[in-house]
């Protein structure tokens, strides 16, 4: 069962990559390297969403793991519109709002992340999930597909969320 506690599975420092080279469309991406890490800077738009999708699918496909693309491109994808609808607060220098995207992989987990300048703790309550409400189950989706998420600091500012998923092909 996954836990919203915050955990930190490695320290702040490491949590948003240096830049690297410029993506397609324009984004900062680090490729998948033989240690199995990986990261993108998307402009918070459908473009930039729809890059994050084909990236994250792309490199779970370079690591064999294409059984995992559909749970972590839907992480990937609640865990950056919880980044725009609730903590960016600031556009980046091109006036463009950006978060930084990651995935890393070990032999048991593919660890994801969402980076972004607030410092907010992501708000995850029990309630009612039975309820027909159109916002506001992000969390309830992650904390189902993950074996544990949580959330570390990234100081001067900001933090990043991520989910740890079991890299085991399904039953």
């Amino acid at each position: 069962m996954s836990s919203p506690a915050n955990h930190a599975i490695r320290p702040p420092s490491q949590a948003v990559p240096e830049a690297g080279d410029a993506g397609p469309a324009g984004e900062t991406l680090r490729r998948p390297g033989p240690l199995g890490s990986a990261a993108l800077l998307v402009s918070c738009s459908g473009e930039g969403f729809a890059r994050a999708r084909a990236f994250t699918r792309e490199t779970l496909s370079c690591w064999s793991l294409d059984h995992r693309s559909d749970d972590a491109t839907l992480v990937i994808t609640e865990l950056a519109a919880n980044a725009v609808a609730h903590a960016v607060l600031r556009p980046a220098a091109g006036g463009a709002t950006e978060v930084w995207l990651g995935l890393s992989l070990d032999p048991a987990h593919l660890l994801v992340t969402v980076s972004d300048p607030a410092d907010e703790p992501p708000a995850y309550a029990p309630a009612d999930v039975t309820a027909l409400r159109e916002h506001g189950r992000g969390l309830y989706i992650v904390d189902a597909l993950a074996e544990e998420w949580g959330w570390t600091s990234r100081p001067p500012a900001g933090k990043s969320v991520w989910a740890k998923l079991s890299t085991a092909p399904p039953p």
